[in-house]
């Protein structure tokens, strides 16, 4: 009896190792795929996945400093959320825009009439679903960009930080182009109209030269730590459960549907919860939680300095995606 408990046990061994085995060839062989999907951009790229079930991982230079563009925002609302929870902010306190809290690029608030109140959820939940940077500048005064810094490194975040608030980007952005723009108020920023002494090509030239000079990125981080970022969240070890959940509600409702869900909106049983970072044509990048049938995938893919079709490059990431979700 002994004896075949024994050779039983041996024989379930191997076959866990075996199992084992096949899952780390399979992910090679995904991780390969990946990668040649994203070597065919001509952008630096980089990518972290981890279905939460399993532990199974693809990375591809997922420890390379990125340029986040807005994905940065996503600590700028877990700072909030654990200001709400210690009793720091009231989440329902209103604030008034003034003209010169206005910010240009993405988000609806600049459309707004000076003199419009919104609450403090409703300022995360722009930031978030319509990455507003005039709600992100609000938060940022709100909250303190030494305190965003210091939360992640608290957190024992390394390479992810707020590197400029959005009227010091706007700004340096401007005087890329124009230097006398430097000197400009945030109102006069806002409402600049366009630089007529540069060429288109000029022009592009210079805003390429601007979105990789990593002095000048908006945020800066690795597809590893805002992956692990959105995994604390989803699973409520940076804040408690309520919260963690109003969080994921804002990612949940996030507007734009290119480059993760691309592929995978539609599909029956797929929510995705996710925000972008842009400088098209530059950069464009998505990071995200995926449920689906087969799990939870935790996803940050990032593309900086890209040369080539952006249109290209966002449907890559719904790609990958749907790939990962597909072998997973």
């Amino acid at each position: 009896m002994r004896r075949l408990a024994l050779a039983l046990l041996l024989l379930l061994l191997a076959r866990h190792s075996s199992a084992q085995a096949a899952t780390r060839t399979a992910d090679t062989l995904i991780t390969s795929e990946v990668r040649r999907q994203l070597d065919l951009l001509s952008a630096t790229t980089s990518i972290s996945a981890v279905h939460l079930g399993s532990g199974r991982m693809v990375e591809v230079r997922a420890d390379q400093p990125m340029n986040t563009m807005s994905t940065i925002k996503i600590p700028i609302m877990l700072l909030a959320y654990r200001d709400a929870e210690a009793g720091r902010l009231n989440l329902d306190e209103r604030i008034t825009l003034r003209e010169e809290d206005m910010r240009g690029g993405t988000g609806l608030l600049k459309r707004l009439a000076p003199g419009a109140t919104v609450t403090y959820r409703d300022l995360i939940d722009q930031m978030i679903i319509t990455s507003d940077n005039t709600a992100t500048e609000a938060l940022i005064v709100k909250l303190g960009m030494d305190r965003i810094n210091g939360m992640l490194r608290e957190l024992g975040f390394r390479e992810t930080r707020l590197v400029q608030t959005i009227s010091q980007f706007f700004r340096n952005s401007a005087a890329a182009l124009s230097p006398e723009r430097a000197a400009w108020s945030d109102v006069q920023i806002f409402r600049a109209p366009p630089v007529t002494a540069l060429s288109a090509a000029q022009v592009a030239a210079k805003r390429f030269a601007f979105a990789v000079d990593s002095t000048t990125w908006l945020g800066r981080s690795t597809a590893r730590e805002m992956t692990t970022l959105l995994e604390g969240i989803y699973t409520a070890k940076y804040a408690n459960r309520a919260n963690s959940a109003a969080m994921m509600n804002h990612l949940f409702g996030q507007f734009y549907t290119t480059r993760l869900p691309a592929t995978l909106r539609y599909r029956s049983g797929v929510r995705i919860a996710h925000k972008t970072g842009d400088f098209p044509p530059t950069s464009g990048s998505d990071v995200g939680v995926i449920e689906y049938p087969g799990g939870v995938l935790v996803i940050s893919v990032y593309t900086n300095a890209n040369r080539g079709d952006f249109a290209q490059l966002e449907l890559t990431i719904g790609r990958i995606a749907e790939l990962l979700v597909n072998r997973w």
